[in-house]
């Protein structure tokens, strides 16, 4: 059995990063050299030494038993890719929101784009950037209004056990939430 899941967030917050630490495949990335024309629209004041960027998407697979492969699919982050969403969603049964709290306010349109479209159970995932996070989860929780039903954990994205941590919380919680919304006898 095959399960597909998103992995969102915003601009430079470590998506690919996430993908290529668990994925069992070398990823397939969609990653373009940065132009001076991203200049006027991509921050990288807190990612000074980021030199490419996804312009499509990223693919990764893990396997998680022996009955269950999981597709990993992640998003480009800039506002300009998001037409991409849409497509890239249909069919995962979760997502995770890979947020860095050194730019919360980059974070503001994954969380609302899956607190918009219920039909997708999600995850918020806090990125340690040099070993450390600027906030806890409950400060985050509030910053990004974030529902007190959906998990925040926190995270390295360069760390396999760490971000197979990640996927573990999501998938739980895809099946709890899934369960909860199946319709009884």
């Amino acid at each position: 059995m095959s399960t597909k899941i998103v992995v969102a967030g915003g601009f430079g917050a470590g998506k690919t990063t996430l993908v290529g630490s668990v994925s069992e495949i070398p990823p397939v990335t969609t990653e373009a050299v940065m132009t001076e024309a991203s200049v006027a629209h991509d921050d990288l004041s807190a990612t000074p030494t980021k030199v490419t960027t996804t312009v499509a998407m990223d693919f990764g697979r893990i396997t998680v038993d022996q009955q269950l492969i999981m597709y990993m699919f992640g998003t480009p982050g800039q506002a300009r890719f998001w037409f991409m969403w849409d497509d890239l969603i249909r069919g995962a049964v979760g997502a995770v929101v890979v947020v860095d709290c050194r730019r919360l306010a980059d974070s503001f349109d994954a969380v609302d784009y899956f607190e918009t479209n219920r039909r997708i159970p999600y995850i918020v995932a806090l990125n340690k950037f040099d070993g450390r996070l600027d906030f806890n989860a409950e400060q985050v929780r509030e910053a990004l209004e974030v529902s007190p039903d959906v998990p925040i954990v926190d995270f390295d994205a360069r760390d396999r056990t760490s971000g197979g941590a990640v996927l573990k919380t999501l998938l739980r919680y895809a099946l709890q939430s899934n369960a909860a919304a199946e319709p009884v006898g």
